[in-house]
């Protein structure tokens, strides 16, 4: 029985965004009693609906809504309209994403400790480390089915990752492998194993892959506890005299603005909407923004030092046959400051379709190196750099108020400027990738600047010291008690890995807490 709640039942716990996150959470809250009402702002597509077309899927599925950009990035330049490739629907962008499922390194929860102090950077320490969170991890792992925990078995190679792999170990490099991917290797549950389809980032047409769209929302349903309310724009949340929050005013299907009232209200609206939320809820308390005392809301943006690396050879490799992003080399992922950076990344198999290839490759160029690349498709072999960026107080979000929304809301403006850390790990990254082909007979390699991103963090950063960051270690904002952040806008820092086995590490864990409080009559 799907749960129907009154807008005026001020005891549900109303949760904005149902991805990694938002989707998560939802579901633990419900399985634990907890009436809890989800605010998605797009559609709900399944596995029959997804797309096996770029184009399509990329209509279909992204967040398309006005944003602008500014900094000296590349994606301001390429892309000003697009900073981030992310999902407007139920499951959020674990409809989208690769899959990569990998624990932070026990060192990058405490950067500012381990690196100190980098000049222009606002590093600062999680309040929280690696033997507090492997718990849940665990349970993170198990639920999301990863790969090379527990007892399943890694992915399969495809011809990508040989190619990938045979560099890889020509450099001396040794942990190589088809990486931990919350993919299925093999039938069990309830989804079936990986049929090496390759259009990972359009929707899994299978399953096989983990998402809250097909896994944790209709599981929360069951319990008859959580009610999904789809394109269902969250505009603003409301607070009482006291300055708690009461409910969430949103723009449901039809248009019109209601408001659901709540005992607790979470954010999970992603980096760039999460703290535009906050700030769009600004009031004579508030006047800078909910729960914006330390005036950190919207700061500290991240997106991982990313980049691209294909590679030319004189047979065919067909990289797009199989998992997009199944193979990883993580030897320079440790922090190793004689490379002159601190921090590490990780290089993984990514192979793009023709389209976004001819989009992504050389962005605005023609001519015959463009066109010669392109006619080279079929033999080359694609990889992406991920790697700790530094958290910078002038790279933030904010609000545009010379453009306005559909609701007539100022939309996010994300700004970005690299930090010297992020050009100097980047072109070693590219250095390093490049040598990999080249050792296995590349005859042309080709680095390409940053894609549009998905991995965006930090905007509502954890921290010890309210004067620090927006939220505590349990999520919860410091100054508003029930009012929680649950989703990567919470990073204190980036680190190397993929980031979303962590967000739903936390997600479990802030569940937990939650519930815990709840029923102690605290929040």
């Amino acid at each position: 029985m799907v749960a129907k709640f009154e807008l005026t039942d001020a005891s549900v716990v109303v949760i904005i965004g149902t991805g990694a996150g938002g989707g998560t959470l939802a579901n633990e809250l419900a399985q634990k009693g907890v009436k809890v009402v989800a605010l998605e702002a797009g559609g709900r597509y399944l596995p029959e609906d997804y797309l096996n077309d770029e184009w399509d899927s990329f209509g279909q599925l992204a967040w398309l809504d006005a944003r602008s950009t500014s900094g000296d990035w590349r994606v301001a330049k390429d892309f000003s309209g697009l900073p981030a490739w992310i999902v407007k629907a139920v499951g959020g962008t674990t409809t989208h994403w690769a899959g990569a499922s990998l624990r932070f390194q026990d060192h990058e929860w405490k950067a500012l400790t381990n690196y100190g102090p980098v000049q222009g950077a606002n590093l600062l320490d999680w309040p929280i480390d690696g033997a507090e969170m492997a718990p849940w991890y665990d349970k993170a792992e198990e639920k999301m089915g990863v790969t090379r925990t527990g007892d399943r078995p890694g992915l399969p190679g495809n011809n990508n990752y040989k190619v990938f792999e045979k560099g890889a170990l020509a450099l001396g490099y040794k942990d190589v492998h088809t990486g931990r991917m919350a993919i299925q290797s093999t039938d069990a549950g309830n989804r079936i194993a990986c049929q090496q389809t390759g259009f990972c980032f359009q929707g899994c047409k299978w399953g096989a892959k983990w998402s809250t769209a097909y896994t944790e929302i209709p599981d929360g349903e069951a319990t008859g506890n959580l009610e999904v309310r789809e394109r269902a724009m969250a505009l603003k949340i409301e607070h009482d005299a006291s300055g708690k929050v009461t409910g969430v005013l949103y723009a449901d299907k039809d248009g019109n603005q209601v408001v659901q009232k709540a005992r607790i209200v979470c954010v999970a609206g992603n980096t760039i909407e999460s703290p535009r939320l906050l700030l769009n809820s600004a009031s004579d308390m508030f006047p800078d923004g909910l729960a914006n005392s330390s005036g950190q809301v919207g700061r500290n943006y991240m997106r991982h030092v990313t980049g691209s690396v294909y590679g030319v050879f004189d047979k065919p490799v067909k990289m797009w046959r199989g998992t997009t992003m199944a193979g990883i080399v993580q030897d320079e992922a440790g922090h190793n400051p004689e490379r002159g950076f601190v921090g590490g990344y990780e290089l993984e198999t990514l192979a793009l379709g023709l389209p976004f290839m001819a989009a992504f490759l050389d962005p605005g160029a023609w001519g015959r190196e463009f066109t010669t690349a392109l006619d080279s498709y079929e033999n080359m072999a694609g990889m992406w750099i991920v790697g700790e960026d530094m958290p910078q107080e002038t790279n933030r979000v904010t609000l545009n108020m010379d453009v306005k929304d559909q609701f007539g809301l100022p939309t996010p403006n994300v700004h970005f400027d690299d930090h010297p850390n992020d050009v100097a790990m980047r072109n070693h990254a590219y250095e390093r990738g490049m040598a990999m082909y080249k050792a296995v007979g590349a005859t042309r390699v080709l680095p390409t600047p940053p894609y549009p991103s998905t991995h965006n963090l930090g905007t509502n950063r954890m921290s010890e010291n309210p004067r620090d960051g927006v939220v505590n270690k349990w999520g919860q904002t410091h100054d508003v008690p029930n009012l929680f952040v649950s989703d990567g806008s919470q990073f204190t820092t980036g680190a190397a890995e993929n980031p979303t086995l962590t967000i739903v590490a936390l997600a479990i864990r802030q569940a937990d807490h939650i519930a815990r409080e709840m029923a102690a009559g605290t929040i």
